[in-house]
């Protein structure tokens, strides 16, 4: 355990304390106002506005993006180095380091333990360690009736305290924070400003409040941008999705009905594509954590990659990690390949195979994406790493403590996933785990039982800020007819769309969709991986 991470344990309880006195709910609201006050969504009990002083948020900011530089600090290039990696024109970089005063730096490309970040998950230069930098507030807050024992003390706060809105002050921020966002209120972040939005905060997700003070002081008069402050800046995921625009037509007038019928049905069906992203990463998680461990892979899958047998053509990814030398020769590489074969079961990896190491894995030279629901499973090095990709989906609307585990655990499977590599990583300062011998497949395996009790927790405060943020962000009726919940404690096996009928639009309109999306099937579900084959978009199964 990290010293930061400590220090923000100690932060949580005096957070939960002085959180109390900062809470506003309309359950209590003020007087009426020309506001107005929509229905809240149907899985909340109520419009709430939490407001988190800035003392407070600005510590746990600070904190959070200390912790992700004591992370990846081994990784960052030097700040005279980073103006040359990613660095873009003159102009865009002088964009930037006006906007930005700080000295993040680039992730080094070279480096092995780091450099899956920019590969695999796209954060790329001093943009990338910024992102995985900022700070935004729980959405759990905002579900009262939601605890998962992680931070039980100020979810028991928030949800069973009430105060009042007495002052003119108060009135003046509830209104505009409630008129901000569509009566749907949010956790607002006081006198958060602009300038906060993109460094210190997320910008996505971020609603400005803004005082609407003219120069005669009335509050309800509109001023030019020069002369506008703000109360602070606002998350909540339903106003981010518009939760507030109806579903439903309700208009009497026939021409006027069929022509907000048209818009409301293209809401609906761009929501859905919207929610499949969501909703399949939330299988994966389900699907996961119910899976039987696999702990006899010994990550064969990096060997995979470097397979050349006699007579075979060189290996696509033979150049991968291409400043590192081998630390074994080709002839042990194929042997140790050849030995058992290969039992990969991250459908990711496949891509990267050497075409010659296909058939000799034991899950099959040909995978589709839907496979990784069968397949993906709680053993997986790879998918730890993985969680990473998945939290970065949330962010803007997740825990930023849950972030730092997640970025933790990653870390920690990338240097286990190096170590038993044939590459010599040692002038990185990471160690070998010879697993071409019998010693170093104990030693794998030890570390990775070890690895996967780390995960596991993680993975499950994961599905849950994935299960809040949905019921948060959507409504309840875009969430039913897929397959998130009809996968739970199912057998696991093969899926597929062979029930379901999909028109022109991806969505189905028949049978049951169980691969893991809801009534929107995203194209790249329906995909192939193969080795040496090309993305999965760009390898799309026709539809009959």
């Amino acid at each position: 355990m990290t010293s930061s991470k400590s220090c923000w344990s100690n932060l949580i309880l005096l957070f939960s304390l002085q959180l109390l006195v900062h809470i506003v709910s309309s359950l209590s609201s003020p007087s009426p106002t020309n506001t107005a006050m929509l229905s809240p969504p149907p899985t909340q009990t109520t419009a709430k506005l939490i407001t988190i002083s800035e003392q407070i948020w600005r510590k746990q900011a600070s904190t959070h993006s200390q912790r992700i530089r004591h992370l990846l600090q081994p990784g960052l290039t030097p700040l005279v180095q980073n103006i040359h990696i990613h660095s873009g024109n003159n102009k865009q970089r002088r964009r930037r380091q006006q906007h930005y005063v700080d000295d993040w730096t680039a992730l080094d490309p070279v480096n092995p333990i780091y450099n899956f970040l920019i590969e695999y998950y796209g954060l790329k230069g001093a943009k990338g360690p910024r992102r995985l930098a900022r700070w935004a507030p729980d959405p759990k807050l905002l579900w009262g009736e939601h605890h998962d024992g992680h931070n039980e003390e100020l979810s028991s706060i928030l949800s069973s305290t009430s105060l009042s809105v007495e002052t003119k002050q108060q009135q003046q921020v509830y209104q505009a924070a409630m008129k901000a966002s569509h009566g749907l209120g949010g956790i607002l972040l006081e006198n958060a400003t602009i300038d906060d939005l993109g460094g210190t905060l997320h910008m996505r997700g971020g609603v400005p409040v803004p005082m609407m003070i003219s120069s005669e002081g009335d509050p309800e008069d509109t001023t030019t941008e020069e002369q506008q402050q703000l109360h602070g800046v606002l998350y909540n995921p339903a106003v981010f999705y518009n939760r507030h625009l109806p579903l439903n037509t309700n208009t009497t007038n026939n021409n006027k009905e069929e022509e907000e019928e048209e818009e409301v049905k293209e809401r609906k069906h761009q929501l859905l594509k919207t929610i499949a992203p969501f909703q399949w990463y939330t299988s994966i998680l389900r699907s996961t954590l119910s899976s039987d461990p696999i702990l006899h892979c010994y990550g064969l899958h990096e060997w995979a990659m470097q397979y050349h047998p006699k007579g075979a053509d060189p290996p696509p990814s033979a150049k991968y990690q291409s400043s590192l030398n081998l630390r074994v020769s080709r002839q042990v590489i194929n042997d140790t390949v050849e030995r058992k074969g290969v039992r990969c079961t991250h459908v990711d990896a496949l891509r990267f195979f050497a075409p010659a190491a296909g058939p000799l894995n034991h899950h099959g030279a040909s995978l589709q994406r839907m496979d990784q629901l069968r397949l993906e499973q709680k053993g997986c090095v790879h998918a730890h790493m993985d969680l990473l990709k998945i939290g970065l989906k949330l962010q803007g609307f997740i825990d930023a403590e849950l972030m730092g585990d997640i970025l933790e655990i990653a870390v920690e499977a990338r240097k286990l996933d190096v170590e038993a590599s044939p590459y010599d990583a040692t002038g990185y300062g990471v160690g070998i785990v010879p697993i071409e011998t019998n010693g170093g497949r104990r030693v794998y395996k030890e570390r990775q039982i070890g690895l996967m009790e780390r995960a596991e927790p993680v993975r499950q405060r994961l599905l849950d800020a994935y299960e809040v943020f949905m019921r948060i962000a959507f409504d309840e009726s875009l969430l039913m007819g897929g397959s998130v919940d009809e996968f739970v404690g199912k057998k696991r096996t093969s899926l597929s769309l062979s029930a379901a009928v999909v028109d022109e639009k991806n969505v189905v309109t028949s049978g049951s969709n169980n691969i893991g999306d809801g009534p929107y099937v995203a194209p790249e579900r329906l995909a192939l991986a193969e080795p040496g084959g090309l993305p999965w978009r760009k390898n799309l199964i026709e539809k009959s």
